[in-house]
């Protein structure tokens, strides 16, 4: 009986022994060659690949203080120009507008960016006619005394150029402090 007790025992713990001892190499801890394929001749790869820095995957642009005086869109000419954006590496971006009115409005309006892509011909087209072409907009409406504090909706945009030139406007019959905030991503 003693003989068996010892034996079942010597058993369990052999067992016991053998499921917790590790069973072979943990995958991600081994050191692994890699082997780069070429494609046809239009996409060859050569000498090292390597990525040196950490891949942007976001960027917030920031346009702060805008002093915008009223002006209507269709004025175009008279629209205020506040820089440009670059978006090259980000296929997307939303748009948020946010400010406040400076003093007491007697005409409810809007105030909106139009972002216009900085390309040769679209900005002849704009500057000749007034057209806007492949243009990105955000606005705020029902802007007011109500409240001297307004914001937009945020519309996301796919992004098509490289850069765009920014024009506000403003349809309220007082100036306002705009910013614009541009959330460019992947």
């Amino acid at each position: 009986m003693r003989k068996t007790l010892f034996t079942t025992l010597a058993g369990i713990g052999v067992i016991t022994l053998l499921v917790l001892l590790p069973g072979g190499e943990v995958g991600s801890q081994t050191i692994r060659e890699v082997f780069v394929v070429n494609f046809p001749p239009v996409q060859q790869v050569q000498g090292n690949v390597a990525i040196e820095d950490p891949v942007a995957l976001s960027e917030l642009v920031r346009i702060e203080d805008i002093i915008v005086p009223p002006v209507r869109p269709e004025d175009t000419t008279r629209l205020v120009e506040a820089g440009s954006i670059e978006t090259e590496g980000f296929p997307n971006v939303v748009l948020s507008l946010h400010g406040i009115v400076k003093g007491s409005t007697q005409v409810k309006g809007t105030v909106g960016a139009i972002l216009l892509p900085e390309e040769t011909t679209i900005e002849q087209a704009f500057n000749e006619l007034g057209m806007v072409h492949f243009a990105l907009q955000v606005s705020a409406t029902g802007v007011s005394s109500h409240t001297p504090y307004f914001a937009s909706n945020q519309p996301r945009y796919t992004v098509g150029f490289r850069s765009y030139k920014i024009l506000l406007y403003n349809t309220t019959d007082k100036t306002v402090t705009a910013n614009l905030f541009a959330y460019l991503t992947n």
